[in-house]
C-alpha cells in the first residue's frame, strides 16, 4: 500500500507532466545525491564524471548513468557510506537493478523482454533444447540421424537454402529488435547528454573504450573487485575472450557467406582455410571466456549486482558456452556417425542464442556502447556546473 504522502507526490508529478521514477530509479537518484556531495570515487569510471555534470537526476539521466556503470565494484569497497552505514550507498547494485529494468523497458516487443528478465536461464535452455529436438526428430524421420557417409558435408543433411530459410528470419528479428530498442534508448538519453551530435573524435574515443573494455580496470588499471575487495583483471580478461571469441565466430560465418555467394566456394571448409581458422580460434576463445565468466559470476560478492538478474545473465552465458562447445565438437567429429545429431544440436542452440540476443546481456553491450558514445559527446561540451573532472 502506498502512503498518502507518496500518492500525493505522484499526483503532483503527474499533474506537472513529470515522468515518475520507478523504485530502483528513485534509489539511484538518492544515492547519487550523496555521491555528488562526496566525490571520492570520481576517478573510478565514466559514470562518476558524468554524474558531476548533474545536480538532479531524471529518468533519462538515470538510464544513461546506469548503462555507463561497468559494475566493477571498486566504488562499493571504497565508499565510507556503504552498508552497514545508515546511508546504505551501494552504487553497483543500484545501477544493476536499473540496467535490468532498461533491458525490459526498451525491449521490443516488450512482452518478450519481461519474460526473459524473469526466466532467462530457463527460457534460454528450454528454447535451445526444443529447437534441437525438433531438428533431431526431422533427421530421424528422414533416416539420417546416424550416418558416417557424409564426409563432413552439412548440406547433405540440411540443404543450404533450408538453413538460410531457418536462420535468416531469426537473425533479421534479432537485428530489428535490437535496433528498435537502442534507437529508443538513444532518443531518450540524447537530450539529457547535451543533445549535441556525435562527432568523429567522440566516436573514435568511445569505440576505443568499448574495444579495450577500458572501464573494467576499476579506473586505476589494477582491475575490478569480484568476490571481495581484492583487485583482479579476471573479469576483464574473461570479457575479452568472450567478446572477441564471439566476433571471430561471427566473422567466420560472414566470410563463409562471401565464399559461397561471391566466389562460389561451397562448404565444408577445413584448415587452413580462413573461415575455419577464425571459427576454431573464436570457438576456443568463446569457450574459455564463458567458462571463466560463469565461474566469476558464481563467486561474485552478493552486494555487487542484482540477484534477480542472475537467471538472465546465466542464460546468455550458457547459450554462448554451449554454442562454442557444440561447434567445436561438430568440427572434431565431422567424419563420425555422430555428425547429424551434433549438427542438429548446434543449430538449435545457435537459433536460440540469436532469438534471445535482444533481451539479455548482449543488449546490455549495445546499450553500454550507446551510453559511452553519448559520454564521449557530452564530455566535449562545456560543463555548466564547473564541477568535477573528466
Amino acid at each position: 500500500m502506498q502512503t498518502l504522502e507518496a500518492l500525493t507526490q505522484e499526483a503532483r508529478a503527474l499533474g506537472n507532466g513529470e515522468v515518475m521514477l520507478s523504485a530502483p530509479e528513485t534509489e539511484v537518484a538518492r544515492q547519487l545525491q550523496i555521491c555528488n556531495a562526496c566525490r571520492y570515487c570520481e576517478g573510478f569510471c565514466a559514470m562518476f564524471p558524468a554524474m558531476t555534470r548533474r545536480l538532479e537526476f531524471g529518468k533519462a539521466d538515470i538510464h544513461y548513468l546506469a548503462n555507463l556503470c561497468h559494475n566493477c565494484g571498486a566504488c562499493l569497497h571504497a565508499c565510507q557510506y556503504a552498508p552497514p552505514h545508515e546511508f546504505a550507498v551501494n552504487v553497483p547494485q543500484a545501477m544493476a537493478q536499473v540496467r535490468g529494468q532498461t533491458y525490459a523497458d526498451y525491449a521490443w516487443p516488450p512482452a518478450l523482454g519481461a519474460l526473459y528478465k524473469r526466466n532467462g536461464l530457463t527460457l534460454s535452455l528450454a528454447l535451445a533444447a526444443g529447437l534441437s529436438l525438433f531438428l533431431l526428430l526431422a533427421l530421424q524421420l528422414n533416416g539420417t540421424l546416424w550416418s558416417a557417409q557424409l564426409q563432413g558435408n552439412f548440406y547433405h543433411l540440411f540443404p543450404h537454402n533450408l538453413l538460410v530459410a531457418l536462420f535468416a528470419p531469426v537473425f533479421l528479428f534479432a537485428t530489428v529488435a535490437l535496433a528498435l530498442g537502442v534507437r529508443r534508448f538513444w532518443q531518450d538519453i540524447t537530450p539529457a547528454t547535451s543533445g549535441a551530435a556525435l562527432s568523429q573524435p567522440a566516436a573514435g574515443e568511445a569505440t576505443q573504450n568499448v574495444l579495450r573494455l577500458k572501464y573494467l580496470d576499476g579506473g586505476h588499471g589494477e582491475g575490478c573487485n569480484n568476490e571481495d575487495d581484492a583487485f583482479t583483471l579476471s573479469r576483464r580478461h574473461a570479457h575479452h575472450l568472450t567478446f572477441y571469441g564471439f566476433m571471430l565466430c561471427f566473422a567466420a560465418t560472414s566470410l563463409a557467406t562471401v565464399y559461397h555467394y561471391a566466389l562460389g566456394w561451397e562448404a565444408p571448409y577445413d584448415l587452413p582455410s580462413l573461415p575455419k581458422v577464425l571459427g576454431a580460434v573464436g570457438g576456443v576463445s568463446l569457450l574459455l571466456g564463458t567458462a571463466s565468466l560463469f565461474k566469476l559470476h558464481l563467486q561474485r560478492h552478493p552486494l555487487h549486482g542484482d540477484a534477480m538478474q542472475k537467471p538472465m545473465d546465466l542464460g546468455f552465458i550458457a547459450l554462448l558456452f554451449f554454442t562454442s562447445l557444440s561447434g567445436l565438437a561438430l568440427w572434431l567429429c565431422r567424419d563420425s556417425a555422430a555428425l547429424p545429431a551434433l549438427l542438429a544440436i548446434h543449430l538449435g542452440i545457435v537459433m536460440a542464442l540469436f532469438a534471445t540476443l535482444p533481451y539479455g546481456k548482449f543488449a546490455h553491450g549495445i546499450f553500454r556502447t550507446a551510453a559511452l558514445l553519448r559520454f564521449a559527446v557530452e564530455k566535449r561540451q562545456p560543463n555548466q556546473l564547473g564541477l568535477g573532472s573528466e
